[in-house]
């Protein structure tokens, strides 16, 4: 462990519902451990905020080990910070030098309302997942694992996608906000497996559907997307798709 301390300013947004307005505020962390992530340096701000008897920072968390896709806000306007294939809850402090200004705040898309804060709703995702995004099968004793096979390269390619955590970077750094990398990949998952043949050309169509109800925008192939996702899921698979939208059509 690194014995480094460090200075860090943070500027963040600060509102209190999606209906109050909302504006940046500037805190200081003194000596701050360089071991710690930025969440649990904002674990220590809280702590000092609530002692003084002030409300403190709103920001969504889990699991914090980068499975769960729970949390997410800007870093100096780059979804989950600076450093590539790592989700906000994974970068550390070592990152960043004493006394750097880090400015936080919450995705910025129509499809997720604020909350509060850097907290924002983010369930048209799952609204995206129920319209399409799984395998009708009949309840029952599990079947045998070698009753229907899945070649190695086609059980790899499909867990390439299957990696998604549906933290919504990708949404926010979409100057149309789309969720095309997101509906991609879970299409992508599920197309490339046998287990999701049947139900193929139905769940392109309503998850697509969908994803213009929800207010996503669409793909204009700026590939933000791609360089943001903390799993490096390829932007190729959004071609995928609209190749799956075309099938499915025919």
């Amino acid at each position: 462990m690194s014995s480094r301390t460090l200075c860090l300013h943070l500027r963040i947004w600060r509102q209190e519902s999606a209906q109050a307005p909302g504006g940046f505020c500037d805190y200081t962390l003194e000596s701050v451990s360089a071991d710690l992530s930025l969440l649990e340096a904002l674990d220590q701000l809280n702590e000092q905020l609530i002692t003084a008897g002030e409300r403190p920072v709103s920001m969504e968390h889990d699991c914090r080990e980068g499975i769960c896709g729970s949390c997410g806000f800007l870093v100096n306007g780059q979804a989950h910070g600076p450093r590539a294939a790592t989700s906000v809850c994974q970068l550390y402090l070592r990152q960043f030098s004493s006394g750097e200004r880090l400015t936080l705040e919450p995705w910025r898309a129509a499809a997720f309302p604020l909350l509060q804060d850097l907290a924002v709703d983010r369930s048209a995702l799952d609204r995206l997942i129920a319209a399409g995004g799984y395998c009708s099968v009949n309840t029952g004793q599990a079947a045998d694992g070698n009753a229907m096979l899945v070649g190695a390269e086609q059980a790899r390619s499909a867990f390439d996608t299957a990696t998604c955590i549906g933290c919504g970077a990708c949404v926010a750094s979409c100057r149309n906000a789309s969720a095309s990398l997101f509906v991609a990949a879970k299409l992508a998952h599920l197309g490339q497996l046998p287990q999701g043949q049947p139900e193929r050309a139905q769940r392109a169509r309503a998850m697509q559907q969908q994803m213009d109800q929800e207010g996503f925008g669409s793909c204009s192939s700026h590939l933000e997307c791609e360089a943001v996702c903390p799993q490096e899921i390829s932007a190729d698979w959004i071609s995928w798709m609209h190749r799956e939208a075309r099938r499915s059509a025919g």
